[in-house]
């Protein structure tokens, strides 16, 4: 699953990277959690790339109470075709969830380790803050009360892990390759062709290492969330 993940690129970054004419000034974050509003790519009326946010947590557009969102935070790649709460917008509705980074935690004994997953194949300065950012592949809902009030919600796409993600839990997000932006986003994709992109990313271009236990608490929302953590600090947070 993906419950955490990370942000801290500056708008100019995020732009040039996802080819975006413009993105507003954005805080670091490096502890974002589901029912918060996070950044994403989708395409508008004339099929360009335009930046927005949503709630994450995707509400359905037929449900009645929208804190089913909540239990929403990600879809299975291997069922999105089929479940009613996805399938409308697996077809329709596809965006890009802007990331630079996330989170996994890994039982040891009686308490659970976490982890951070970042790309390791852009080039980099060596700290934690010139990580460059990617995307995780993601479907949006837009949602309406019977008052007229409305969200529009989002979910993260899920599969089987990879070799690298394997050792600390049995799923991970669907990493998307900036190649494939274009053809996730398109409306004339076909099924078959976006299925073959929801597969694990490569253990290669890939690193994860042991981070403090504070990521545990959504609230704590700062650098020192990412910087990695000795061997020796695990055997003392256990």
């Amino acid at each position: 699953m993906c419950g955490r993940f990370t942000l801290s690129q500056t708008s100019e970054a995020i732009a040039n990277h996802f080819r975006l004419a413009k993105v507003p000034d954005l805080p670091p974050r490096y502890n974002i959690a589901p029912t918060q509003p996070i950044a994403a790519v989708v395409l508008d009326d004339q099929e360009q790339r335009q930046f927005t946010h949503f709630y994450w947590g995707l509400i359905p557009s037929w449900a009645k109470d929208p804190k089913i969102g909540a239990k929403m935070i990600n879809a299975r790649a291997e069922t999105v075709s089929e479940k009613p709460a996805f399938r409308a917008a697996f077809k329709r509705r596809r965006c890009l969830i802007v990331t630079d980074g996330f989170y996994e935690w890994k039982k040891i004994e009686k308490q659970k380790q976490p982890f951070y997953f970042c790309r390791s194949d852009y080039p980099k300065e060596g700290t934690a803050s010139h990580r460059h950012p990617f995307a995780f592949a993601g479907l949006w809902e837009h949602w309406q009360s019977s008052e007229g009030d409305t969200i529009d919600s989002c979910t993260i796409l899920t599969t089987e892990a990879s070799e690298l993600m394997e050792p600390i839990h049995n799923r991970m997000p669907v990493i998307l390759d900036e190649p494939n932006y274009d053809r996730w986003l398109s409306p004339m994709s076909k099924p078959d062709l976006l299925q073959a992109l929801l597969c694990p990313h490569s253990a290669q271009g890939m690193e994860r290492y042991p981070v403090s236990s504070q990521v545990n608490r959504a609230t704590h929302d700062s650098p020192d969330c990412i910087q990695p953590l000795a061997e020796a600090s695990i055997a003392e947070q256990v």
